[in-house]
């Protein structure tokens, strides 16, 4: 029993810091957020909830100027001040940000946020692990090389989350009409709305497949999905 008691710190330290996380994010999101009041953009919510046999889909506004959308722990829905922005412009559509929307839900239906924050805690747990004996090896960066390791485990787990989230939206987008064009045409936009044709990458994309890899997958999703059934024997 106390030889496990180290691990056994490490998970109720990483399980206390992910309560610490979600707390703080739920703080965050309650103080910088206020619901929806855009029609075009209720217009479309409401049209993905007619396809998902809900009575309605619930949109927050977060007040921060980086153009994003995100599902938060408890399953809301935001869209950032800086999105409806772009669409205020001209920029994006609100075709496309129906896209985005989709794709939150799927966030939501897959349980990612919940999964991604449980993740965290194991995430916490083996980095200080593994710095731990790899400080008695390489002293002074064993530590570096840890988080290293987990931050790629993570950015593993962030690609496959958005695989699926982005499969998600694209069969809730076939089947509420507005099909997979909106979709594949956001992504083919994002690096010049988030301001990174050339420059850096922000923090959020970084764990996020490229968009030529995300529209490759979505034009194979809606190729099997909408192939017509064979009849009659081969």
């Amino acid at each position: 029993m106390l030889r496990l008691m180290p691990f056994l710190i490490l998970i109720a330290y990483g399980f206390l810091m992910m309560r610490f996380s979600v707390w703080r994010s739920k703080r965050m999101l309650d103080e910088q957020s206020r619901p929806l009041d855009d029609p075009e953009i209720q217009a479309v919510a409401v049209r993905l909830a007619a396809a998902l046999d809900l009575p309605e889909v619930r949109v927050n506004v977060l007040e921060i100027e980086p153009v994003n959308g995100l599902a938060a722990y408890d399953g809301r829905i935001f869209l950032t001040r800086g999105f409806l922005k772009k669409k205020a412009e001209g920029h994006v559509s609100p075709e496309e940000l129906a896209s985005v929307i989709a794709h939150e839900l799927g966030h939501v239906a897959h349980g990612h946020t919940r999964r991604r924050m449980i993740d965290f805690t194991g995430q916490n747990a083996v980095g200080i692990l593994l710095a731990g004996i790899l400080n008695r090896f390489v002293p002074g960066i064993g530590g570096m090389i840890a988080n290293m390791i987990s931050r790629m485990l993570m950015a593993k787990l962030s690609r496959r989350d958005e695989f699926e989230a982005d499969a998600w939206a694209t069969a809730l987008m076939i089947r509420a009409g507005y099909g997979t064009a909106p979709q594949i045409s956001l992504f083919r936009k994002l690096a010049g709305l988030t301001g990174t044709g050339g420059g850096e990458i922000p923090v959020w994309l970084r764990s996020h497949p490229k968009a030529e890899e995300r529209i490759a997958a979505i034009e194979a999703n809606e190729a099997r999905w909408q192939r017509p059934a064979l009849s009659g024997p081969l």
